[in-house]
């Protein structure tokens, strides 16, 4: 099975505060990191890293921060399509990461919206059927709905975690297979019922540190955290996703409860860590993680 994510790219600029501030105020901070982000890359990359082949396709603008962007993804196992915009700026995300250890994270989009749906679609000309699609909440509700219908129309099996939310997801769960939400996305969807009646094939839904669960209609697999000194929760959930996905992939099966087992530990490697990409397993920890 080939994979691919069909996403955003940025750079996270990360830093440490010791509570959210109220509105108004002006606090202190200190950098923790500079990397890569944005969750179509996070999870293209982490997928690579378990060695599932993996193609990311992604929008950057002519800027230094697309330069940058583009050097950084060199240096992964991922073939990435970069798509070059011009008059158009490269997205970045700042994190405020809380002494509580949570975190909120605000996330341009103006590069990831320009993706357009014929790019999406052209993208995935070389998919075969049984290959994977997997999306996230930064594209446009075009683009998204093009790629995964083209993903349904070739056989494709799709994944879908609707951060950041948009009001019109509730018109894609027809066409999604697999929904990844957590217990607020779940709660702003309606629930995990709704988002199965509305047309999603199962949904796995992230718990935190009481774990995750895989819902089907009728079955419900639930797999508990694996326990972890959360130091920056930044891509825990990105990385969740892509190594479930991947570990399902490799072994040739839907997603299971090993699968979740892998997404769990591999998040527990991340939230232990300072950053972003950075903070994934690297291909030696994902491969101990998928022999366990």
């Amino acid at each position: 099975m080939k994979a691919f994510v069909i996403g955003n790219v940025a750079l996270d600029e990360t830093v440490a505060i010791d509570d959210f501030p109220r509105a108004g105020a002006s606090i202190f901070g200190a950098q923790l990191s500079r990397d890569l982000g944005g969750k179509g890359a996070n999870q293209a990359i982490a997928m690579a890293r378990t060695g599932l082949d993996c193609q990311l396709v992604a929008a950057i603008g002519r800027d230094a921060r697309g330069e940058d962007i583009a050097a950084r993804l060199a240096v992964e196992a991922l073939p990435a399509d970069l798509i070059l915009l011009d008059g158009v700026a490269t997205d970045f995300s700042m994190i405020l990461m809380a002494s509580i250890g949570e975190n909120a994270v605000i996330t341009t989009r103006e590069a990831a919206a320009a993706l357009t749906p014929q790019q999406a679609r052209l993208a995935l000309t070389p998919a075969q059927p049984g290959d994977l699609l997997a999306m996230q909440g930064n594209l446009s509700i075009e683009t998204t709905r093009a790629a995964l219908m083209a993903a349904r129309e070739a056989g494709l099996m799709s994944a879908l975690n609707p951060s950041p939310l948009q009001p019109v997801f509730a018109t894609l769960w027809p066409l999604v297979d697999t929904a990844f939400v957590n217990e607020g996305e779940a709660e702003a969807l309606g629930g995990v019922d709704a988002l199965l009646m509305a047309g999603a094939g199962q949904v796995v839904l992230t718990l935190g540190g009481r774990g995750a669960a895989l819902i089907r209609r009728g079955e419900t697999v639930q797999v508990p955290a694996r326990t972890a000194q959360v130091v920056d929760t930044t891509g825990a959930g990105d990385c969740f996703m892509a190594v479930a996905l991947a570990s399902a992939g490799l072994r040739g099966v839907g997603l299971d409860a090993r699968a979740l087992a892998h997404g769990a530990a591999a998040a527990a490697h991340t939230v232990a860590r300072a950053g972003t990409v950075a903070a994934f397993p690297d291909r030696a920890g994902m491969a101990a993680i998928l022999s366990a």
